[in-house]
């Protein structure tokens, strides 16, 4: 239920089951701006774990990538609502999962593609900046009244510009390799793509290293790599696990060779003023009482999958192929459970919060690492 220090806020949103529209103007830069933090926390926090040695410096480069790509979507959304709730036929509404991620709803990130396909066309009949700018004064210095509609034209025009830009995270973000050395005949890349999850409305990221023992360079062979591309979206599932996505692949490609697999999780987001997550963390913020842009958290998952030894395996009447055989989590069974050689759990959230969850010690909080972000922004690890 929402928290008491919340209670005036119940009318910026209209609620639909799990999903809630941030129909006031207010509401919906509030819910922006604090993306707009997180994601800044987000590249703090990949750089603190590659000084830790937990993160190779390929891996930040990739996922900062993605992370910038967040920033760019988050950038652009905001420009889409930033009239929210000014009048009946402007602003729009936006949709966000508030019980599952926090997050917009996957079907903005399609809306927004869709725009993106028509955002010069849209440009052109659209007046300039400036022009919007210089009529905006017109109507409040000669008519004294607000140009609501101006404003929401001059937004449009800022949103279509932000598309028109590129380099946002879509929905799905094909797979991209970039080439790591060859030795002995075969070619090692590193391979990573990510989606919006539509089942959870979460960003999930996947790094692959591979080794290529085919005759063509797999980027360059025409046949084999829009083949390993389409695989690999068509198995970037929140329901699959990494060995039975490592394996499928190992399997349907006999000169490819996955030797790591890491799925990074980006989220969900918890807020005490957007979201109504039951659990532990949703009594942590509603003791903290944390003022606006403090009062939230954020879950990160890192999942990981290696390769342990190699097998030889027949291939038709007298070829063998060879065969990846992965590790699991040895301890208790847990890697049959997981399908991963090991899964960390992290949690990134401003200092109160923090203070709050370190008095509360909940229960299945011990094993979960905690990045704590200061007021000077700074992430601190603990």
């Amino acid at each position: 239920m929402w928290m008491s220090n919340t209670q005036d806020r119940r009318d910026d949103i209209t609620q639909d089951r799990d999903h809630v529209g941030l129909k006031d103007t207010f509401a919906s830069r509030r819910y922006f701006r604090k993306f707009e933090a997180i994601t800044q926390h987000l590249n703090r926090v990949a750089a603190v774990m590659q000084g830790e040695g937990r993160l190779a410096e390929r891996d930040v480069e990739i996922l900062t990538r993605y992370i910038v790509q967040m920033s760019f979507t988050f950038k652009a959304l905001s420009m889409k609502y930033l009239m929210a709730g000014r009048g009946n036929r402007i602003g729009g509404v936006l949709s966000m999962d508030r019980v599952e991620s926090g997050f917009p709803v996957f079907s903005e990130l399609m809306l927004m593609a869709n725009d993106a396909q028509q955002a010069a066309r849209h440009l052109e009949n659209m007046p300039s900046v400036d022009a919007l700018k210089d009529e905006m004064v017109r109507k409040v210095v000669g008519d004294r009244e607000v140009p609501v509609k101006l404003q929401y034209a001059l937004s449009q025009r800022l949103y279509y510009e932000e598309l028109l830009k590129g380099d946002m995270f879509w929905a799905r973000n094909d797979p991209r390799a970039i080439w790591e050395h060859g030795l002995e005949g075969r070619r090692t890349y590193t391979l990573h793509w990510a989606v919006y999850d539509s089942q959870i409305n979460l960003p999930t990221v996947y790094i692959l290293d591979v080794e290529d023992t085919g005759r063509t360079a797999l980027p360059k062979d025409q046949r084999r790599w829009p083949e390993a591309q389409a695989h690999l979206m068509g198995q970037s599932m929140e329901g699959l696990k990494l060995l039975t996505i490592a394996k499928g692949f190992d399997e349907a490609f006999d000169d490819l060779h996955p030797k790591r697999l890491r799925r990074f999780h980006i989220g969900p987001m918890y807020s005490s003023a957007f979201t109504l997550q039951s659990g532990p963390m949703r009594d942590v913020l509603r003791e903290a009482k944390s003022p606006a842009g403090e009062d939230w958290a954020l879950a990160w998952t890192i999942e990981e999958l290696e390769s342990e030894r190699v097998t030889e395996a027949r291939s038709g009447w007298f070829g063998t192929v060879e065969r990846e055989v992965f590790a699991l989590d040895p301890f208790a069974g847990r890697g049959a459970d997981t399908g991963a050689t090991r899964m960390e759990r992290a949690i990134i959230m401003p200092q109160r919060p923090f203070a709050v969850l370190e008095e509360k010690q909940p229960a299945g909080f011990a094993s979960v690492r905690k990045f704590v972000v200061s007021k000077s922004g700074a992430v601190l690890s603990v």
